[in-house]
């Protein structure tokens, strides 16, 4: 490396820091390009992530403008040298990529790479996706390589904690996948039935109306009363199940706001009274937010849906470096020990395994006939 070793296991460690901290699949991809250009001083870096159909699902680029990346096309097919470091699983150092006889040439708005250095990317056996780097800055005779084999090695160490990085993403990206299609069932559920139910009643109670509009008018004008009241919960069912359905906006507009605009819908849509509090709260790491607003959820359908409440109140406030979600409601309440005793659970054992899994912690106060209070307490981060 051309900086001493202390600067360079700085950098280094800078670079796995930096990959450690995001989450998302494209994020890490953006990251290990970028430490992998800078530690090893190249004018261009990129990384395919292949797909099955000999292309690549995700191809990203550092050192190329979003100009000049647009004038270059389409994404490149698994050929040439990338296709040898996927398929043969070994690296690959080259003084001149464009002498080598794998080379197939590029579109017309690709820069002109000369030095390459690449790396397969490894999760175990399989090959997860394809590192490279090109053209080094740096003074070289003619027809040699600017890359070195410290940089290679370099390179193989930041390619094995790349691997981590991304499948940590990928399962990340997968749990959420698989929470928003768990809830989505869980929605269709309660949807179905609790609207069925409504439906069936106001069918029944139309015809009972009908019955009696010819021999007792007065009951029959109760009835149809009956009728506009079971049409009216069966809307409330319909909105309350769209407002959920809708993606949460976390990453847009934060815990607090996102809250603050799912309650209002909730209180329009219920007769129950839905209020909420939280000013001041700086912003958390992404799980917790989202561990968060789950359990408000889920405590929001439980005293809505089931305790009878004529109000609900959820409120956010800060707890040192950390945050405190209250839901407290005024409805019939429950013994939680004997909700335990008989297998049943309120979603409670849900909620407690979202505030473990992001450090926090969920505390349950209720006695019948004296309301609810759930509350999710999270460290901060």
């Amino acid at each position: 490396m051309s900086q001493g070793p202390r600067s360079g296991l700085a950098a280094v460690s800078s670079a796995l820091l930096a990959m450690s901290r995001h989450l998302e699949v494209r994020d890490v991809l953006k990251t290990i390009v970028a430490s992998a250009r800078e530690l090893l001083d190249a004018r261009y870096a990129a990384l395919g992530v292949p797909d099955d159909h000999g292309g690549f699902a995700q191809f990203v680029v550092d050192g190329v403008s979003e100009e000049q990346w647009r004038a270059i096309g389409p994404l490149p097919r698994q050929h040439g040298i990338l296709a040898a470091m996927l398929h043969e699983a070994k690296a690959e150092r080259l003084a001149d990529v464009r002498k080598d006889p794998r080379f197939e040439g590029w579109p017309d708005a690709h820069p002109d790479l000369a030095d390459f250095l690449g790396l397969p990317i490894r999760d175990g056996e399989e090959v997860i996706g394809a590192l490279f780097l090109a053209n080094k800055r740096c003074p070289k005779p003619e027809g040699s390589c600017g890359f070195t084999q410290d940089d290679e090695e370099l390179l193989s160490i930041l390619a094995q904690h790349a691997a981590i990085a991304l499948t940590n993403a990928r399962l990340y990206e997968r749990s959420r996948e698989l929470t928003i299609a768990e809830e989505r069932s869980r929605l269709a559920h309660e949807l179905h039935d609790a609207v069925s139910q409504k439906l069936f009643s106001l069918r029944l109670t139309a015809q009972a109306a009908a019955a009696l509009v010819d021999r007792d008018p007065a009951r029959a004008k109760g009835e149809l009363h009956q009728v506009a009241a079971l049409a009216a919960e069966a809307a409330d069912e319909l909105r309350a199940a769209v407002v959920e359905l809708r993606p949460a906006a976390l990453e847009e507009d934060g815990l607090v706001a996102t809250l603050r605009t799912q309650i209002q819908v909730l209180d329009r849509a219920h007769t129950a009274r839905v209020t909420f509090t939280g000013a001041g709260l700086r912003a958390l790491p992404a799980a917790q937010e989202e561990a968060m607003l789950r359990v408000a959820q889920e405590a929001l359908h439980n005293a809505l849906r089931h305790s009878g409440a004529a109000h609900v109140d959820v409120s956010v406030e800060r707890s040192g470096c950390g945050a405190v979600l209250r839901v407290t409601d005024d409805g019939s309440g429950f013994d939680p020990t004997a909700v335990r005793r008989a297998g049943r659970h309120l979603g409670l054992v849900s909620m407690r395994d979202r505030a473990g899994g992001v450090g926090g912690s969920l505390t349950v106060e209720s006695a019948p006939g004296k309301g609810t209070t759930i509350e999710m307490e999270v460290p901060g981060g």
